[in-house]
């Protein structure tokens, strides 16, 4: 009895409190997955920071695999072709990476959905009154893309995200220069929760059309032809062009499919939830008066970033965002290029009930036929006045504000 008393003791005291940790220096030191492993093995309630902490670490490690699976086969052309989130990001180049299938681009939303489902269900047991402050400086922040356990050249958070999140100013800063330190409140939990719910979206909708067999294709073709990506180090001629094409090709064969119409619907729920989250977001954003360190600041605060919001930027993203929900719903439809003007596309009856289609036939407007409705169409006066107020930077904050 003596030993295993012994032997308790020991554990315990081996075992780390989080007012000994310092979660972002943690992070720096031993990365993204062993520093959630540590948290997640506290044996004591949970603080509302550790939760967050959680959470956001379980977000960027389905971030960081999916970066991995990118370097691991080289599926960053295919990325780059298809114009898919997350696969854009920019990864550091593998000399022998593995030959790259189509059912890699099914396994890596199946896994980013599931990821963003761990994230939330971890966000979920904060409370809406959330009261916490858990500060990260981002230059702690690194993805072990190559998978090596050490932080190695082009894997900081500001490499890989930087551009996505600053756009040009990213470019105009000098590469000496640390990177802000951002103090993440309750409000940011919304803010996250309304992230998991996009990607999930975006995941499902993927897989409502699983492309993996017209990859497949696409792939054996150039195989055939003997064409060499650019991710090996070789240019097609025309590449621009021929990219296009080989794009329009995948994702016509994945129409042509009877899709997936559980998929589809979740997928739209996930996209009505990222707009609740995203409200309940500004709402508490609207409410801070401190100014400390934001991520996303009110009219009366400034960015730990760097960005400058116009005043009024929540109002108009706002408005955005119910013009986003009215489409989802079905109360505001598509305009159709074809055809009579008091009819459009009901985007929500193309969520429920998804139907095989073709590219040429949405162009042409046989696939858009079952999906036309008469009643109200969507107006882009709200896009347009965000678009007005961003000046050159509207698509960079639509990413940032999800």
């Amino acid at each position: 009895m003596r030993s295993i008393a012994t032997s308790l003791l020991a554990f315990v005291l081996a075992t780390p409190a989080l007012a000994d940790i310092d979660i972002s220096a943690e992070i720096g030191k031993t990365g993204i997955s062993a520093t959630l492993e540590t948290l997640e093995g506290l044996s004591r309630t949970r603080t509302e920071d550790e939760i967050f902490a959680i959470g956001g670490l379980r977000f960027l490690a389905t971030i960081e695999a999916a970066l991995q699976l990118q370097w691991r086969t080289g599926i960053g052309d295919m990325g780059n072709m298809l114009d898919i989130p997350i696969l854009r990001l920019p990864v550091p180049p593998n000399p022998a990476p593995e030959p790259f299938k189509g059912e890699m681009i099914s396994q890596l939303f199946a896994d980013v959905d599931a990821g963003m489902n761990e994230a939330r269900a971890t966000l979920e047991t904060l409370p809406d009154d959330a009261d916490f402050a858990l500060i990260i400086a981002l230059d702690d922040l690194w993805f072990d893309i190559n998978m090596n356990g050490t932080r190695d050249t082009r894997e900081g958070a500001g490499t890989i995200l930087g551009p996505q999140i600053m756009g040009r100013e990213w470019s105009k800063r000098k590469a000496s220069t640390p990177l802000p330190v951002v103090r993440f409140d309750g409000s940011d939990a919304a803010w996250l929760l309304a992230y998991t719910h996009l990607l999930s979206g975006i995941s499902n909708s993927i897989l409502t059309y699983d492309p993996a067999a017209a990859i497949d294709d696409v792939i054996a073709t150039k195989a055939a032809l003997g064409v060499v990506d650019r991710s090996v180090g070789t240019e097609e001629p025309y590449y621009d062009i021929v990219a296009l094409l080989d794009a329009a090709v995948t994702i016509g064969e994945a129409l042509r499919q009877t899709p997936n119409a559980d998929r589809s619907r979740v997928a739209k729920a996930h996209f009505l939830q990222m707009i609740a989250q995203n409200r309940r977001f500004w709402t508490m954003v609207k409410e801070e008066s401190d100014n400390d360190h934001e991520w996303i600041p009110n009219d009366h605060q400034s960015s730990a970033l760097g960005l400058t919001l116009p005043y009024g930027t929540a109002d108009i993203w706002l408005s955005v965002l119910t013009d986003a929900e009215a489409l989802l719903e079905g109360r505001l439809l598509v305009p159709f290029w074809r055809g009579a003007w008091d009819r459009g596309v009901n985007l929500g009856k193309l969520f429920d009930n998804p139907q095989p289609g073709s590219l040429i036939g949405w162009v042409q407007g046989d696939s858009a036929v079952p999906y036309l409705e008469k009643g109200p169409l969507i107006s882009n006066a709200h896009l347009r006045a965000f678009n007005n107020l961003m000046t050159e930077n509207s698509d960079l904050m639509m990413i940032f504000l999800n």
